[in-house]
């Protein structure tokens, strides 16, 4: 076995220890060098690896190849990186990836029957058609999961390395690779005092559509967002408006529409303003498109995170990528609280003119903003209607709008927030 001949696909971090024991296995075992015992024990041990893996991922079938698989799929790596969602790309990076990969074939087609026999351990065979309980993943949302199985059986069915390296760059183009490829939605977190983008494992599942009415304010996002994700120009965008109207949820349907056009979002809390440079930077020269996502984003006059917010959309001296947007979220218009006494010409502030534009020069940066109000008597009753045939709530329409008008009274007013509330608590009664 060659895994230290490989030349790209190298580094695999803590994943690739259970490989080196697996690989000095397939070289050494029954060599009389470590004894029949420690060998078997190394290979159980092994098992035990590949079984935990699937515990977490999810992983079925061939865990041995699914491993491998697991591998290839979040190796970044010049070649990786190029072909995430471009494809194909040329020059001499090709020849040593198909170099890697006849390494990477020769795991996948490897024969375990002699080892198995030899380190009298038959109970390794478990691994090689492991049957799963489709239990959710911790890792991976179910499609990727699914996915990821798939393309390991793609791999073991290619009958050549150059058959297995493009089933691999396929992926890479529609996928990705990577965290980024693998997963739609991120958070910022820090581990060992640096800034690190994680995966969220597992986001709503909200389609625009979901949204009942809005379709002006939907249309103006959407559009937005494709030329974004198309490479043409687009806009920072604000949405703002009352509260319960459905202005996250756009977002998150954003995410979900256009995830396999490239698209990715990543949330940022106010506190976390001061990492955004360091975000960007991980971020910039990614082949993906960007929205970096501000919920319910507003300040007060004392607060000065707005600044560090500022500098990132417009106004430092590095231009902003153009794979990156911002979008946020608020119940203000101006975000920044205003109060009267910024307008008086007897304020304290001898120049209270440039305390106004001070707190209004943020929300210019946003060139795209969306009003989500909230619904009158009609919209609200027009949305409790909808959700309730798409739920299959069964119930007279007289009923069902005189019990909705009585839960707004007590639970929020006239929003599709509410409305929803208002359809789960009869479908918790059904």
């Amino acid at each position: 076995m060659r895994e230290k001949e490989l030349i790209v696909y190298k580094d695999f971090g803590e994943d690739g220890a259970l490989l080196a024991d697996m690989v000095w296995l397939m070289e050494h075992y029954g060599t009389g060098e470590e004894g029949i015992q420690k060998e078997s024990s190394l290979l159980y041990e092994c098992m035990h690896g590949l079984l935990e893996m699937a515990g977490s991922h999810g992983f079925s079938g061939n865990l041995w190849h699914c491993y491998l698989t697991n591998l290839l799929v979040n190796n970044e790596n010049s070649y990786s990186r190029a072909c995430e969602i471009r494809g194909a790309v040329e020059g001499t990076i090709n020849e040593a990836v198909l170099h890697d990969i006849a390494i990477f074939k020769e795991f996948f087609d490897y024969d375990f029957t002699d080892m198995m026999d030899k380190l009298e351990a038959p109970a390794f065979s478990m691994a090689l058609s492991y049957e799963g309980n489709m239990q959710e993943s911790k890792v991976y949302n179910t499609r990727i999961r699914d996915r990821i199985c798939t393309l390991a059986v793609r791999f073991r069915e290619d009958g050549t390395p150059e058959e297995m390296k493009a089933t691999l760059t396929e992926f890479y183009k529609e996928y990705g690779v990577g965290k980024f490829g693998l997963h739609k939605a991120f958070r910022i977190a820090h581990k060992e005092g640096e800034t690190v983008i994680e995966p969220i494992l597992n986001i709503a599942h909200v389609k625009l559509s979901d949204l009942v009415g809005y379709e002006t304010a939907k249309k103006k996002l959407i559009d937005n967002t494709e030329a974004f994700v198309l490479g043409k120009k687009a806009n920072n965008c604000l949405l703002y408006g009352d509260a319960g109207t459905g202005k996250s949820s756009s977002i998150k349907a954003i995410a979900n529409a256009y995830y396999s056009q490239g698209l990715r979002i990543i949330e940022v809390y106010k506190h976390q303003f001061q990492d955004l440079n360091d975000v960007i930077g991980q971020i910039k020269n990614r082949n993906y498109k960007f929205i970096i996502y501000m919920d319910d984003l507003s300040f007060e006059d004392f607060e000065i995170e707005y600044k560090y917010l500022k500098a990132v959309i417009e106004g430092g001296l590095e231009k902003k990528p153009a794979n990156v947007l911002i979008y946020a979220t608020s119940n203000r218009r101006h975000l920044v609280r205003e109060k009267f006494s910024d307008k008086r010409e007897l304020d304290d502030d001898l120049h209270n003119n440039d305390t106004v534009q001070e707190k209004l020069s943020l929300v210019s940066r946003f060139g795209v903003t969306i009003y989500f109000g909230a619904p009158d008597k009609a919209q609200f009753q027009n949305i409790v209607k909808t959700l309730a045939l798409r739920y299959g709530v069964t119930m007279p329409e007289e009923e069902l709008l005189a019990e909705a008008n009585k839960w707004e009274l007590y639970h929020g007013g006239l929003s599709g927030r509410t409305a929803q509330q208002f359809i789960d608590y009869l479908l918790g009664r059904m």
